[in-house]
């Protein structure tokens, strides 16, 4: 039987009774298939259904064929090792023991004496060669990264399950993993918001509310069907309003004319010219005629709500974030940000970084680049003062903002509009709740507690918090800022960054991000000597 993944009537809900999935059906065969939607969704829970690791609270996961599963984050043992993530620990003492001349005779037949070339071949897809006896916690996290996908080619599963496999790589890691899929053919399920990544799909499969629609082809054709799709339900918004207006009118017409004939048999009653028999019967007549025009014209005026209350929910998934952003008022020429000779090393004579001179005036947008390792987000602890450095100086505008990987600023004990009040205690709560909406944080949704929140929907609410305010801090500094954002909420903190007047430092590996918030300088990094 072909590999296959089938979800049948899927329903799901998290531990509150909130409902993810209701009725999902889905299916997927050998292709590659990028699977979208906003954060909270229910992205990674899928994933996690599909690999067994909880049963669903309703309908069936049906695979067809062995699966090989990438996650975000993986409790490392302190001794494991790369022979240990790959299971082949045993195999490789048997060669070892061959090669000493100390093998029995039936290890000499069990003896994989193929497995250093498969595992060299591996690493080489992934672009990153390493000693087998390497331990995992000596690697950094996107090396660990991609030793995890080079173990999964290793496996040949039927189907990989990719959880964000490019977060935290840097360009060399990225374009790894983005050559690797494009030359898998197998089945692959793969969560991502890496646009460049998503290419090289065979399908989009996006998640929404509603359930999971698919669209074949890769990112640009999927952006393509949306924006007709977008236009469409904009349409369909348009005709809603009208028929509302229609019944509307025609309600109002009816009350009126209701309203007129009751108006002129009392004046008929109280002049007396008819007889009250007569009166009586068309009085009647009238009520009844007056109820079933009322009836129908509420019947219509609830279709068309309910038209309309259609129109708008299919235009608010479609629709993307928005957000405008309140004026910094950076002078062109004024200094924000000086480095001078600056050393640093978390060991003495082991500097990270060695006599690292930079200036940063006015509203420049700078990159800060670099193969993971060289110091990148060592150098953004030396700017905010969180460390010191050995030699040199830093002097950075006072007023500047960082949002980290963790969103630190924010109090995960305290709700995203308190967060935004501590934050911004010049914003009324019209204006607080204003900014929150722009990032989608509507109504009940800015009363959440930031600890419950996902990690995207985390930095969301940090970006909202930091540049919603009546006036955006003069110097931005972010680190990684799209790992955990979904497409959507990653477009619109583009809009909102390419509109923002001051001076941007950004440690970014993703390009189409950095191209797409005009960076006009790039400090690159890298490792000293």
């Amino acid at each position: 039987m072909p590999a296959s993944i089938t979800l049948s009537n899927l329903s799901w809900s998290t531990p509150d009774g909130h409902a993810l999935f209701s009725g999902l059906d889905l299916s997927f065969g050998p292709e590659r298939s990028g699977l979208v939607g906003r954060n909270g969704v229910g992205k990674t829970t899928l994933l996690k259904l599909i690999a067994g690791d909880f049963p669903p609270r309703s309908g069936h996961v049906i695979v067809h064929g062995s699966l090989g599963r990438l996650r975000q984050a993986v409790q490392l043992e302190p001794d494991e090792t790369v022979a240990d993530l790959f299971g082949v620990t045993q195999a490789l003492a048997l060669l070892a023991r061959a090669e000493a001349g100390l093998a029995s005779a039936e290890d000499l037949v069990t003896a994989d004496w193929t497995l250093e070339a498969r595992l060299t071949a591996a690493f080489a897809q992934v672009g990153l060669p390493v000693d087998t006896d390497t331990p995992l916690t000596t690697l950094s996290g996107g090396q660990r990264t991609r030793i995890g996908l080079a173990a999964l080619v290793f496996a040949e599963p039927d189907f990989l399950l990719l959880d964000e496999p490019t977060n935290n790589l840097d360009r060399e890691g990225r374009k790894a993993v983005i050559d690797l899929l494009a030359g898998w053919r197998g089945g692959a399920v793969v969560v991502s918001h890496d646009r460049e990544l998503l290419e090289a799909m065979d399908a989009i499969v996006e998640l929404t509310s509603l359930g999971a629609s698919v669209y074949g082809g890769n990112w640009s054709q999927y952006r393509a069907r949306k924006a007709l799709e977008l236009a469409a339900a904009r349409h369909d918004l348009g005709e809603a309003e009208k028929r509302l207006d229609e019944a509307e009118r025609k309600a109002q017409i009816a009350a009126e004319r209701k309203a007129h004939k009751d108006s002129a048999g009392r004046k008929a009653r109280a002049r007396g010219d008819a007889p009250l028999l007569l009166l009586d019967a068309k009085k009647e007549r009238s009520e009844k005629s007056g109820g079933a025009g009322a009836r129908l014209a509420e019947r219509q005026q609830s279709q068309a709500n309910q038209a309309l209350s259609r129109a708008r929910e299919r235009l608010e998934i479609l629709q993307p974030l928005s957000v405008k952003l309140a004026p910094t008022g950076l002078p062109a020429d004024k200094m924000v940000l000086r480095l001078d000779a600056l050393r640093f090393g978390y060991e003495p004579l082991r500097p990270v970084l060695d006599d690292l001179s930079f200036t940063l005036a006015g509203p420049q947008r700078v990159a800060v680049t670099g193969a993971n390792g060289s110091g990148k987000t060592t150098l953004l602890g030396l700017i905010t003062g969180r460390l010191q450095p050995q030699a040199g100086h830093v002097w950075v505008l006072p007023g500047f903002a960082l949002l980290d990987q963790e969103v630190s600023l924010l109090d995960p004990k305290e709700t995203i509009r308190d967060n935004f009040k501590r934050l911004n205690p010049q914003s009324d709560e019209n204006g607080c709740r204003s900014a929150l909406a722009r990032f989608m944080f509507r109504a009940d949704a800015a009363l959440r507690s930031v600890g419950s929140l996902s990690g995207g929907q985390m930095l969301r609410a940090g970006l909202a918090c930091v540049l919603g305010g009546e006036r955006p801090p003069p110097l931005l500094i972010l680190d990684e800022p799209t790992n955990h954002l979904d497409i959507e909420a990653i477009e619109a903190v583009e809009a909102g960054l390419r509109a923002y007047d001051g001076a941007l430092l950004v440690v970014s590996h993703d390009e189409s991000f950095l191209d797409a918030i005009g960076i006009s300088h790039r400090l690159e990094l890298s490792p000293a000597t």
